[in-house]
């Protein structure tokens, strides 16, 4: 088969002459030819390989394109990179591997292109197009990877054993790749990913969250976690979502699996949203639930204070998978602990007081919240979907009436600390902090405008209620 479509960008015709020029043999393999085959869009990273040194190819390409792009080197594996517009471009020799059983690090000698062909995680990735002239564009395809493609399935080139006790990060490679694609994983390789899922252990937490990210980023990530949970890789993962599975029965009360109801949390938000930590916490939302679920005979299951339990977990989970401990994991915490508010909030007799502390508490997140909230609605009862749907639309209406009429977002307190010590002539102390709180409850509660004069008034009111006096009273309030 010949693919000379798939090679009309410059820079091949640029890599052919290269390769020409250093007497070497190069091929395009692995993710550009197969996504241009499933014509998924344009690929902005190649692979080439060379039968021989890819460093000294890549070099020789840099030399040869317009404005000689850097060339990046990493000696220690053997490959090196560049840039040249906006394609990255990563050169490595053709090689072959070996591995021992506490690294997934290889061996490595120099090889053939079948040798790198073998080599490769799935029969789909090692497909490769010649760059040389005498076949520029054939395709080699040794292990009927365009089979599988047809097929939309997931198979390694050698044994799923050792593919994935080599490397045991493609056991989560695959998983990521059947649920990118909608593709299957062969039965054969699914129990090997089963028979092997303690090989997990030897991969850094890094690179299993990469692979955890990915299959987040996909329009159904529970295709993933079925598949992870299936295969036992989800327990030594993420033990805390495998903890929600199960339904209890105490004297003829259920609940129902949190786990099965996480997955759809999270399938529902994918619909409305691409932020990748809004779906972190839509997949953590009810991780608390696990620690604190009790039952009591008068009302059943009960699951107090999952969200604040939850809140806490969030952090150890992100610290232990080497996920960021900064704003973003503070944004998941936030969507966690405050995850059930919205719901309290559906009665129409809501008052405005509570809708202002919501978006006080939630501040620039506030939509982020409505929006995971909308996605907790899992009810297959048509009535009662439409039901909460209608209630969540009322609550985002109450929140811009409010918002526009009181301003409470990012809320900043019309009177700050400094102008408290000046009007007092205090020094900083917990009287500052009772008057600021004091004003923020009452613009909270409705009792005053968010203005600065009706602000200010409650502040002397309440200086005097503290035993305080203004430097410069208001005329007429303080006898002289």
């Amino acid at each position: 088969m010949k693919l000379e479509q798939a090679l009309q960008h410059n820079i091949f015709k640029t890599i052919s002459q290269s390769a020409k020029e250093l007497g070497l043999d190069a091929y395009v393999i692995g993710g550009y030819v197969r996504d241009h085959i499933l014509n998924r869009g344009t690929h902005k990273d190649i692979d080439i390989v060379a039968i021989g040194s890819g460093i000294a190819l890549a070099k020789h390409v840099a030399k040869n394109l317009p404005n000689r792009p850097k060339v990046q080197v990493f000696k220690t594996y053997g490959t090196a990179m560049l840039q040249y517009r906006d394609i990255e471009v990563e050169f490595v020799g053709a090689r072959k591997e070996s591995y021992n059983q506490d690294s997934r690090n290889p061996v490595v000698e120099n090889g053939t292109l079948e040798d790198d062909q073998n080599r490769r995680d799935f029969t789909i990735n090692a497909l490769a197009l010649s760059l040389n002239e005498n076949n520029f564009g054939n395709l080699l395809d040794p292990f009927e990877g365009i089979k599988d493609l047809e097929h939309k399935i997931i198979r390694t080139p050698l044994s799923p054993d050792i593919t994935y006790s080599d490397d045991p990060l493609r056991m989560l490679r695959a998983i990521r790749f059947a649920t990118q694609l909608d593709f299957k994983i062969e039965d054969k390789s699914l129990e090997a990913i089963s028979r092997n899922c303690k090989r997990i252990k030897i991969i850094t937490n890094e690179r299993i969250t990469v692979e955890l990210n990915k299959i987040l980023e996909c329009e159904k990530p529970s295709v993933g976690f079925l598949l992870l949970e299936q295969t036992g890789l989800l327990e030594l993962i993420l033990p805390e979502l495998t903890a929600l599975r199960g339904i209890d029965e105490v004297e003829g009360q259920t609940h129902k699996d949190n786990f099965y109801h996480t997955l759809e949390v999270v399938d529902n938000i994918c619909k409305n949203t691409n932020n990748l930590w809004l779906r972190w916490a839509a997949l953590l939302h009810d991780i608390g639930k696990a620690p604190t679920k009790k039952f009591n005979k008068k009302v059943g299951w009960t699951f107090h204070g999952h969200e604040f339990e939850g809140s806490k977990m969030v952090y150890r989970l992100f610290k232990r998978l080497k996920l960021p401990l900064n704003d973003k994991m503070k944004f998941v915490q936030k969507m966690v602990l405050m995850s059930s508010r919205p719901i309290a909030l559906v009665d129409d007799s809501v008052t405005d007081s509570a809708i202002r502390r919501l978006v006080f508490d939630a501040g620039d997140f506030v939509d982020d919240l409505m929006t995971l909230c909308e996605a907790d609605i899992t009810t297959k009862n048509p009535k009662k979907f439409n039901k909460y749907r209608n209630n969540f639309k009322t609550v985002r209406e109450k929140i811009v009436e409010v918002e526009e009429r009181d301003h409470i977002r990012n809320f900043q307190p019309p009177i700050s600390g400094e102008e408290i010590m000046a009007t007092f002539n205090l020094q900083p102390s917990r009287e500052i902090g009772i008057i600021k709180e004091t004003i923020k409850e009452a613009i909270l509660e409705g009792d005053i405008p968010n203005e600065h004069g009706a602000a200010f008034d409650l502040m002397l009111k309440e200086g005097e209620r503290l035993g305080l006096s203004p430097l410069n009273p208001p005329k007429g309030e303080i006898d002289t």
